[in-house]
Formats: structure tokens, C-alpha cells, sequence
């Protein structure tokens, strides 16, 4: 869809998010362009004055929910207020209602988007400026760069094959402290069995939790989301299982005390629990299977948890002696060496298997230093990678982290005589950088 089809005679096409199976993941938030998404503890929403119908949050999303539209009067859009408070997206307009306000002059004024976002813009009571500063300013974009498209050998994902009315049960198996104990940030590994349920996943992709009971209005919890660590064959090689890491929420961003419903739940969960899952989500975030791909793995925190998983199958293939591997390449960053989960089995890994590179900023007496400080330390071994095509680069971790890797990444390509612009697209448009922030 193009932006000057959002308005035909005095109608807008209004973008919607649905709020049934959106999951809350945060994708279309960090992926839009002009800043048009918003949200609330409850709800992500679409800001009709400022969204320019771009489509670039339509692919990335895990669940299809932000594929939503609905033909408003132009001058009555749904408010960002209205959209918060819903619970199901709301039914189309009658076409006698549509076809009254085609008919007026004063609708069919509006003849392109600029001038529909003015009227929107008033109608919300936003000056107009505020929506077009949005769209002008020219910054550099992190998120551009993220790849919508799966690596060229990537396996088949299967995806939304249980939606949040027809959740399926798992058992758990396993819940240990994957972080060194006796620390308040602890990160819990936790195996989930499906049984006799098909839940095929993949390195790479996520599902959902549904915590038990309600929230503070009443209403269920809705899921969390959680990227899978585990290999596509189980976390137990030939079980119908898989493992998810998941960090104790006991503060939020600014240090504030609070306590996370859905990873409270799951790290205090005991053997034999019953979890609801939906799911499973993602289809581009996705590892290579062809011989001598090289896999540049950068994550902090929880955000090991698709890295894990990719590590572990490429662990099984070379143990296997079926696959001839190319490079692995991680930068592993963490406040600290005890908060940073799987710390012992990856140092136990072959060097010659896996290129380690950690990162630690809380450290007492030492300074702070990030996963874009040890990537620029290991500028001229990353350089030979951006040079191969089978090179294919994973970045998961706080949104935080993002805008410093890409830039980090541009840094070292440009330093090597490559031109970033083009290499950066290329990497996109190939399915070869990937970017799964939150």
C-alpha cells in the first residue's frame, strides 16, 4: 500500500493493531520508521496523524497482528486513547455511514496525505508540526538495517500454530539458575515438554506465555514473549521439548523496584508444573544451513537465548561429523561475570569451535565496557567476515544496545574500504543482518 492510497475521498484507511494476538513483543514499535506506534501496559497502537502507511512494521511482526485496517471518516479517526482501551478491534463501518461522507464536499477536499494528516492532526488536537518534525528528522536508523527475510537456507518455520484462545499445555522438566547463585539478577534455563503435541521450533524463534490469573482491571494476563534456546531437535536431542531463558524482572530500566508477572512466574515454577504456550512466532530471525556459513552472534543478557540455541545445533552438527561449519563469531555482554548466563559452559566450548568475546560494564574497578567496545577490538577479524557472503549477523538484547552494534558495524566496514550504505542494504535485503531488540 502506498501512502497516497491511505485517503480516497474523505475515507482513511486506518492502520490498527489487533489487540487479541498482539503479544506485546515491542517489533513494530522499534522497527517504525516516523515513530507513528505507541503503548501502554496494555495495548500497542497505531497514531493516525503521524503513520504513513510505509509498511515496513508489516513483516517483522511475529503474529500478524499489526496487519489491521479499517475505513474511518478522515476527520474521525480512532484516537490513540480509544485504541488503548480495547479488546478486540472494533467492527467496519456501515457503507451507508462511508458512502454519506464521500458524497460531501468537505471530504473530498482531502486529496493526499499531507493534507489528510492535517485534518487528522486537528482533529486530535495535535498541532500538524509535531507529526511532520516526526517524519523530516534525519537520523540514523539502527533498525533500517534489520533483515524482514530469512537467510536463503534457512529450514522451514512453522509459526502461530496456537493462538491465545487455543493455548497448548507443556510440563515442565527442568528449571535450574544459569547464572552464578547468590545474586539478586538471577536468569533461570527452563525446559518445557509438549508430549504428544507437535510444537516444531526452530533456532531463532519465540513463543508465548500465558501467566495464570488476572491483571489489576480484571482482565487475563496477556502473553510474554520468550525466544527459544534450544536446538530444533530439543532441548533433549529426539524429545518434543525446549528451553527458554528467562531473567528474574525484580526492578525495571531506571532501578525501580517491581516484580515481573511472567518471569516471577516461570522462575518460581517447580518440575511438573503446567505452562500454557502459544505459538510458535518468527520466521526471518532464522539461522543458515548451508555448508561454511559463518554466524556473527551478538546478544547481551537474555538475549543469549537464540544464540544458545544456534550454538547448540552447530554444536550437534560438527559432533556429528555431517556438516562442515563456517566461523562462529560472540560478543557476550553482561553487567557482570555472575549475571552473565551460560558464563561456564561457554568457556568450556573449543576455541576452535566458537570465537568467545565477552563484555562486562559493572565491574568494579574497571571501566565500563560494551559489546560494540569488543567488536571494534576485533575490527579487522569482523571486517574478513563482512567481506563473505556467507557471513550472517545476529544481534538480540535490549533496545538499548541496538543503534551502538549497527553503528559499531558501520565503523569497522567503512574503516575496511566498505561502503556501509551499500553493504548495510545489501546485509538487509539478503537476510543477513538480523535485529531482535526489546
Amino acid at each position: 500500500m502506498s501512502t497516497t492510497t491511505l485517503i480516497e475521498n474523505g475515507i482513511l484507511n486506518q492502520h490498527l493493531i489487533d489487540p487479541e494476538i498482539c503479544i506485546r513483543c515491542n517489533t513494530c514499535e522499534a522497527t517504525c520508521p516516523v515513530g507513528a506506534i505507541t503503548h501502554d501496559d496494555t495495548n500497542y497502537v497505531v497514531k493516525a496523524d503521524v503513520c504513513n502507511g510505509c509498511m515496513d512494521c508489516i513483516s517483522p511482526c511475529p503474529t500478524g497482528s499489526i496487519d489491521n485496517w479499517r475505513k474511518v471518516l478522515v476527520n474521525k479517526p480512532y484516537t490513540v486513547e480509544e485504541q488503548l482501551g480495547w479488546e478486540s478491534l472494533p467492527t467496519e463501518l456501515p457503507d451507508d455511514v462511508l458512502a454519506a461522507a464521500q458524497g460531501t464536499e468537505s471530504s473530498s477536499d482531502v486529496q493526499d496525505l499531507s493534507q489528510a494528516q492535517a485534518v487528522i492532526a486537528a482533529a486530535a488536537s495535535i498541532a500538524p508540526s509535531a507529526s511532520s518534525s516526526v517524519m523530516e528528522a534525519e537520523v540514523f536508523r539502527a533498525a533500517s538495517f534489520g533483515a524482514t527475510t530469512p537467510p536463503w537456507s534457512a529450514a522451514h518455520a512453522y509459526t502461530n500454530l496456537y493462538g491465545p484462545k487455543a493455548a497448548v499445555t507443556a510440563i515442565v522438566v527442568g528449571n535450574i539458575n544459569c547464572t552464578e547463585a547468590g545474586f539478586d539478577n538471577e536468569t533461570h534455563h527452563i525446559v518445557l515438554d509438549f508430549g504428544a503435541m507437535p510444537f516444531p521450533v526452530l533456532e531463532g524463534q519465540s513463543i508465548g506465555i500465558v501467566p495464570p490469573g488476572v491483571d489489576a482491571s480484571g482482565k487475563p494476563h496477556v502473553a510474554r514473549q520468550y525466544s527459544v534456546a534450544s536446538a530444533r531437535n530439543g532441548e533433549r536431542p529426539g524429545y518434543n521439548n525446549l528451553a527458554l531463558t528467562v531473567k528474574r524482572v525484580v526492578e525495571d530500566h531506571n532501578g525501580h523496584a517491581v516484580r515481573g508477572i511472567a518471569s516471577n512466574y516461570l522462575c518460581d515454577l517447580q518440575v511438573g508444573a503446567k505452562v500454557q504456550v502459544i505459538g510458535p512466532f518468527g520466521s526471518s530471525f532464522l539461522m543458515p544451513n548451508h555448508p561454511r556459513s559463518h554466524i556473527v552472534m551478538i546478544c547481551t543478557g537474555t538475549g543469549s537465548a537464540p544464540m544458545r540455541a544456534m550454538t547448540e545445533w552447530r554444536r550437534r552438527l560438527r559432533k556429528s561429523g555431517k556438516f562442515d561449519g563456517g566461523k562462529l563469531l560472540l560478543f557476550f555482554g553482561a553487567r557482570t561475570p555472575q549475571e552473565l548466563p551460560y558464563f561456564g559452559p561457554l568457556q568450556n566450548l573449543p576455541k576452535d569451535f566458537i570465537d568467545s568475546n565477552f563484555a562486562f560494564s559493572r565491574v568494579a574497578g574497571q571501566p565500563r565496557r560494551y559489546v560494540q567496545d569488543a567488536m571494534r577490538e576485533r575490527s579487522a577479524d569482523l571486517a574478513g567476515l563482512l567481506r563473505d557472503d556467507n557471513t550472517h549477523i545476529y544481534v538480540c538484547g535490549l533496545k538499548s544496545m541496538e543503534e551502538g552494534v549497527v553503528l559499531a558495524l558501520r565503523d569497522v566496514a567503512q574503516q575496511a574500504g566498505l561502503g556501509w550504505e551499500e553493504l548495510g542494504s545489501r546485509l538487509r535485503r539478503e537476510g543477513r543482518l538480523h535485529l531482535e531488540t526489546y
